[in-house]
């Protein structure tokens, strides 16, 4: 499909994915929406060259995933969001080489806002539910889903985060007194290659269940969240996750659930439980600013609500 794009588009895609100083997920991501565009203009613009796009015809893409695609308002921003990133190499770098974008400017910019909506009501995890999830995953001889469920909902780490837990951490010696293992360095959510460096506090609480797991599954790995296939064992892919919320743990609770409601429900279980707020946001959560923890925070105050007109 995509070899079917005109020459054209195809070669500026490359080459602005070869100079953008990206993390992998992130240039993965964008290689795909970028292709996906490119498709859109073969299929339904005759295959037109990028500089004879105009203000009209992205809006046509964009009702188009809108209305047809069925996309999320998020999905839908990303899409607008990389497509304008390429406008700005082009209208900056390209634009001084190629006389065919001599005059293009970005088509994305002066669009009207896309409307919010909301296709998932987040709803903590509570520590009765985390509980319950446990026992069943224990009924069911789980303990690759165990040792996955303990760490989200107690460590507060993403899924990309989660996967590059290495088993070195058991050999780690813990202070007297100490209720966590501080973990080696792993890449967190960020900018280029690098991304941020974060250590994850892990409770001692999770570290049984990663024991049992890695003693059971016979064969060696340096990472906690592995898998094997024949002879291929390899680092967890972070879809395993998507696939064990939707297909496991959302039957479980009998409510859609997804990876990403775990750091809000970790955050929330910890202020819950008394934890400062400006603890959790510099030790669990990683946040530069306390008002983005502020919005991981699921607590419903009915108790202090209560109060407002008593």
């Amino acid at each position: 499909m995509w070899l079917k794009v005109n020459d054209d588009y195809r070669t500026l895609v490359e080459e602005f994915l070869t100079v953008q100083d990206l993390s992998k997920a992130s240039k993965s991501q964008y290689k795909s929406v970028l292709r996906q565009f490119g498709w859109y203009m073969y299929d339904s613009m005759n295959n037109k060259f990028f500089y004879k796009i105009s203000k009209r015809d992205f809006m046509r893409y964009l009702s188009y995933i809108r209305d047809n695609r069925k996309m999320s308002s998020s999905a839908i921003g990303i899409r607008k969001s990389v497509v304008s990133s390429l406008c700005n190499y082009i209208e900056n770098v390209v634009a001084e080489d190629d006389g065919n974008y001599k005059m293009f400017r970005n088509f994305t910019r002066g669009l009207p806002p896309i409307p919010k909506n909301r296709v998932y009501e987040k709803v903590k995890v509570t520590r009765d539910e985390y509980d319950m999830m446990m026992k069943l995953l224990e009924e069911d001889g789980n303990l690759l889903g165990m040792a996955w469920l303990a760490t989200a909902f107690l460590v507060g780490a993403r899924r990309s985060e989660i996967i590059q837990f290495k088993t070195e951490i058991l050999e780690y010696s813990v202070p007297e007194g100490q209720s966590y293992v501080l973990s080696h360095i792993v890449r967190g959510k960020g900018p280029s290659t690098d991304g941020k460096k974060l250590e994850y506090m892990i409770p001692l609480e999770v570290l049984p269940y990663w024991k049992k797991w890695i003693e059971s599954r016979g064969y060696e790995s340096e990472f906690v969240f592995s898998t094997r296939y024949d002879n291929d064992i390899k680092a967890m892919s972070s879809a395993w996750a998507n696939d064990f919320c939707t297909n496991t743990l959302s039957d479980m609770l009998e409510r859609r659930i997804n990876v990403h409601i775990f750091k809000n429900s970790c955050i929330t279980y910890l202020l819950e439980s008394g934890v400062p707020m400006h603890l959790v946001s510099k030790y669990v959560a990683h946040h530069n600013d306390i008002s983005t923890t502020q919005i991981y925070d699921l607590r419903d105050f009915e108790e202090e609500k209560n109060q407002i007109f008593g």
